[in-house]
């Protein structure tokens, strides 16, 4: 190999990692981009349609719980909270996607039917999560704020679910 060619496999190689560097610092600057639709949140609040708050996680600590008897049903607002544990404005109607908006998993249907609902309140449509008691037992749930087909945020621990 002549020098010719050394040097000339310095500048190509010089000039791939300049790329590597340029595409990373241009992909990490995109990600922390604010989006208007995102929630950074750091926890949630179930609050029952009279303002009691039953269950809450803040950055992974929780307080209360949410249990019933076999055929009662509860409807909770979903709250999310940021850093400080102040309420986070989050308007679902902003998402057109189905796949958007609160979604819940895990909870064990045979014990306890968890879902999110619409339900007209004063002539407006309000997003309700729905907890309906079908056999003695517990179970749990995870609750995600679906946005762009991922998740903006995952709660932290299962909400335990007991059913008398």
């Amino acid at each position: 190999m002549s020098i010719n060619d050394i040097s000339i496999s310095r500048r190509y190689l010089f000039s791939l990692i300049s790329v590597f560097i340029l595409l990373f610092a241009v992909a990490c600057e995109d990600e922390n981009e604010e989006d208007p639709d995102h929630t950074d949140a750091d926890g949630f609040v179930l609050e029952t349609e009279d303002g009691v708050q039953a269950y809450k996680e803040l950055k992974g600590v929780v307080t209360g719980s949410v249990s019933l008897a076999v055929g009662d049903t509860l409807h909770f607002m979903v709250h999310f909270l940021d850093h400080d544990g102040n309420e986070i404005e989050h308007d679902d109607d902003d998402h057109g996607d189905d796949e958007d908006g609160v979604r819940v998993s895990g909870a064990n249907a045979s014990v306890a039917v968890v879902e999110m609902i619409e339900e007209e309140h004063d002539g407006h449509e309000e997003k309700l999560l729905q907890v309906v008691g079908v056999a003695k037992g517990s179970t749990s749930f995870k609750l995600e704020v679906m946005h762009g087909g991922h998740a903006d945020y995952t709660s932290t621990n299962n909400v335990p679910v007991t059913v008398n």
